[in-house]
């Protein structure tokens, strides 16, 4: 009798030990998608969203009101922390970030949202702040992929579209004139020009921007 109660506990253990294998895998596989790349933007990944940084600028303003160890920049009374130690009055400049939301869907065409100016950092002067901007926004020559070309026809007008892929895993298309497509028929890469914008906390970071062919 005990050892057909000890027999049915041991069942019923791992069938509890079954259904649970489920779930433990489920876990496992969320837990391993939560630490995938935040910049990985490839068509192949499937859709979905992610942010990437996408634009940097530079303000003149003027020093307003001192509140604290804050400060207000005027013309739009933004408030920022003071710490350059600046005086009412005083011109400065600031360096501006906006990001960009890349939504994916089914087909691998993206969705661009971007966001508002956000201020990150101020300068005494104009030269400290244009170095920073050279670091953050830098232009590469590069080969990319030549994914094809194509032709468009509308009221009588012929247009050529060349189709690339970035080092980034974005597709994008671009317009080009008859000798260029000429020269992309046929072609498996091509060299481009790209501008990388870094993040500014995390310069490793960065997404490239299409800016022009190379040749």
């Amino acid at each position: 009798m005990r050892r057909t109660k000890e027999k049915r506990r041991r069942r019923a253990g791992s069938t509890r030990l079954l259904a649970m294998l489920p779930l433990l895998v489920l876990v496992l596989v969320l837990g391993a998608c939560s630490k995938s790349s935040v910049l990985s933007t490839n068509a192949d990944d499937g859709p979905g969203t992610n942010t990437v940084p996408w634009d940097y600028r530079i303000q003149e303003g003027t020093v307003g009101d001192l509140v604290g160890s804050d400060m207000t920049i005027l013309p739009d009374n933004e408030l920022l922390p003071n710490d350059g130690n600046y005086a009412t009055g005083q011109k400065i400049w600031t360096l501006q970030t906006m990001s960009a939301t890349l939504t994916t869907d089914d087909n691998g065409r993206n969705d661009v949202q971007l966001s508002g100016w956000t201020t990150l950092k101020s300068y005494p002067d104009e030269s400290a702040a244009k170095t920073d901007l050279e670091n953050l926004k830098v232009s590469v020559t590069t080969d990319v992929d030549v994914v094809g070309v194509y032709k468009t026809e509308y009221k009588g007008q012929t247009r050529n579209f060349a189709v690339i892929e970035l080092p980034s895993g974005n597709r994008i298309k671009q317009p080009v004139d008859d000798a260029r497509y000429g020269k992309l028929k046929d072609a498996k890469t091509t060299s481009a020009v790209l501008e990388e914008v870094h993040d500014f906390e995390d310069y490793d970071l960065a997404y490239a921007k299409f800016r022009g062919w190379a040749k």
